[in-house]
């Protein structure tokens, strides 16, 4: 468990669904999307898999989960180890601005050099500019452009 300033940081686990699950609607509606159930239940599952190289965080203030973060571990063209993709960063609002998606963030940095990754990387819109202004902070701001046809 990773400890900075009352916020701890760890693996999400099967006592964790419900308070989860309510992040995971937060940040759902954050994006203004929805999933169907089965793709939400699915995403669980694979969050606690230990054969599926999908892993789940969280952040815990006072003992409630106020933050969670998704990333998966793939391999690449480019270099001989694993990359770890961020794809999913959700810090309660009421709690935003005290340190906590930067603490998730940098315990995803920890657990990837213990994988021995070669990277870390995510995207977001660019219109999310507050979590933007963090994210200049932690990482370069890359010049690739993501293209996507939904299949």
């Amino acid at each position: 468990m990773t400890n900075n300033t009352a916020v701890q940081i760890a693996p999400l686990s099967n006592a964790d669904y419900e308070a989860w699950l309510s992040l995971w609607k937060s940040y759902l509606t954050f994006y203004e999307t929805s999933l169907p159930p089965s793709t939400t239940e699915k995403t669980w599952r694979n969050l606690l898999d230990s054969s599926v190289p999908i892993y789940g965080f969280g952040a815990w203030k006072d003992d409630t989960l106020v933050g969670i973060t998704h990333v998966m571990l793939h391999p690449n063209t480019w270099n001989f180890t694993e990359c770890c993709y961020l794809e999913d960063l959700y810090v309660n609002e009421c709690v935003r601005g005290q340190g906590i998606g930067r603490t998730l963030i940098e315990h995803v940095y920890d657990f990837a050099t213990k994988k021995g990754c070669n990277r870390v990387y995510w995207t977001t819109q660019e219109s999310n500019a507050p979590a933007r202004i963090l994210y200049d902070t932690l990482a370069t701001k890359t010049d690739m452009v993501q293209y996507r046809k939904n299949l």
